[in-house]
């Protein structure tokens, strides 16, 4: 048991998610200048006689981040390959170190000696960096992403935080009534100020939860609502398997869908049934076949290391599987015990647990896809997410996902549309974001629908 001081400090997030990564929450208290009396008073219990106090007396947050960081490797003899970086987008560190310092030379040597990331992991960013140069260029202004929620889902899976729900057919259809009215008015306010989207992307939940008729219905109100002169990429999520029909697949091909997403997440009949998938791998590899039937140009996957009784093996298999039905573009999650998850229930420590064999799993991947031609393209970290380690998508050439790019980049604004959909205005001149949420829960968006609009007019829209 440790007993972490920071002396100076009055907000100790930042700090915590640092330890997090070396100690599990019942190993360390956390104390700073804010927990006013509990910094002096030594904790009476009984266990507290044999806690190891380590203080620190550093203000500068990323000099005391490299003193806890330096001081828990020496204690737990564990080497976080992150270095002191706890945040979400590590690729978009590098653009920022670039425009400061001038060369890739200097910020490499920033990245290894301040922020202190393993060397693999600079490679990684660093690659992923400049394929995202590559593939984008500089954010037009007045051009969006453009995202549409859809929160249904068959099942909702074991290992699942998001906004998903299992509804009938009538609330379902309420619900697109009132998300048809949204696209309507948020179209008619774009096209008044001249905004147009750059990318669509329908997402979820489960978008094909939807019937053939109900998604003939909402592209069609895309269609009607917004310019798609200027649209790069059009995405819809068919993310279960399950879900996926000829017929729905012409459809999306007829409104000029060029991307889908089918995420098996596993191969295995086993873990599929743990983890709550309707879907066995039949249904998968259906699903693939169907969408080249139609020609479906790019087919998105997702995959999960480190699911529950999973061996490398089996992770093997699955990425073996998915590159021989060449799928473009293949994302390869670390698996995250979030907070809102049925697994947090089963395991609350089950990520600790996971970080030996993920860690490999994740080298395995990365040394497949390469030799199959498949690069880095977009990457991202959470809390949570076993080892401590990363989500990368992979593509092959000219198969990246702009709208993907574009969120880890931050410097576009997305208009989001939909229950539990995140409106993100971004002004250049500030380099900053403002978030213009919906609710979440489907019912209150339905009923406070007025409500939603007007956050748009009054933060998104207002000129």
């Amino acid at each position: 048991m440790y007993k972490i001081v920071l002396n100076g400090i009055t907000n100790k997030y930042e700090y915590d998610e640092l330890i997090k990564v070396f100690l599990r929450p019942e190993e360390y208290s956390l104390l700073c200048d804010s927990d006013g009396e509990n910094l002096s008073i030594t904790l009476q219990t009984e266990d507290d006689n044999f806690a190891q106090v380590l203080e620190f007396n550093e203000t500068e947050k990323n000099i005391l981040k490299q003193a806890i960081y330096q001081k828990l490797c020496d204690l737990t003899e564990k080497k976080p390959e992150w270095g002191i970086h706890t945040g979400v987008r590590p690729v978009k560190l590098i653009g920022e170190l670039f425009n400061k310092l001038g060369t890739m030379d200097a910020v490499i040597d920033k990245l290894k000696n301040f922020y202190l990331f393993d060397d693999e992991k600079i490679a990684l960013i660093c690659n992923t960096y400049h394929i995202q140069q590559k593939v984008l260029k500089s954010p037009v202004p007045n051009e969006v992403g453009l995202y549409v929620g859809i929160p249904f889902c068959p099942t909702r899976c074991l290992y699942c935080s998001f906004t998903s729900n299992q509804s009938d057919s009538v609330q379902i259809q309420t619900y697109m009534e009132a998300l048809h009215k949204e696209i309507r008015h948020t179209g008619k306010k774009m096209a008044e100020i001249g905004m147009s989207p750059e990318s669509i992307y329908i997402g979820g939940g489960t978008p094909t939860t939807l019937s053939a008729e109900q998604l003939d219905r909402l592209l069609d109100e895309l269609h009607k609502a917004y310019d798609f002169s200027k649209v790069r990429e059009f995405t819809v999520e068919a993310g279960r398997p399950d879900t996926i029909t000829m017929e729905k697949l012409k459809v999306l091909k007829k409104h000029g869908v060029e991307r889908i997403s089918i995420n098996p997440q596993t191969m295995k009949e086993k873990t599929l049934q743990l983890i709550g998938r309707s879907h066995n791998s039949k249904d998968i590899l259906s699903a693939f076949h169907m969408a080249r039937e139609v020609e479906i140009p790019i087919i998105n996957t997702d995959i999960i290391a480190g699911l529950p009784e999973e061996t490398t093996a089996d992770f093997e298999h699955t990425i073996d599987t998915l590159i021989g039905l060449g799928a473009e573009n293949i994302t390869v999650h670390t698996l995250a015990v979030k907070r809102a998850s049925r697994l947090i229930d089963v395991d609350s420590e089950f990520h600790y647990k996971q970080a030996l064999i993920v860690k490999d799993m994740l080298a395995l991947s990365k040394d497949r896809l390469y030799q199959n031609d498949y690069n880095p393209y977009y990457l991202y970290r959470q809390k949570h997410m076993a080892g401590s380690l990363e989500n990368v998508g992979y593509a092959k050439t000219g198969c990246e996902g702009i709208y993907n790019i574009r969120i880890m980049e931050e410097h576009q604004t997305i208009v989001a549309l939909g229950a539990g959909g995140i409106s993100k205005v971004y002004y250049p001149l500030e380099n900053r974001l403002e978030r213009v949420p919906n609710v979440s829960n489907f019912e209150i968006y339905i009923s406070r629908l007025n409500e939603m609009l007007q956050r748009k007019d009054d933060n998104l829209f207002r000129r």
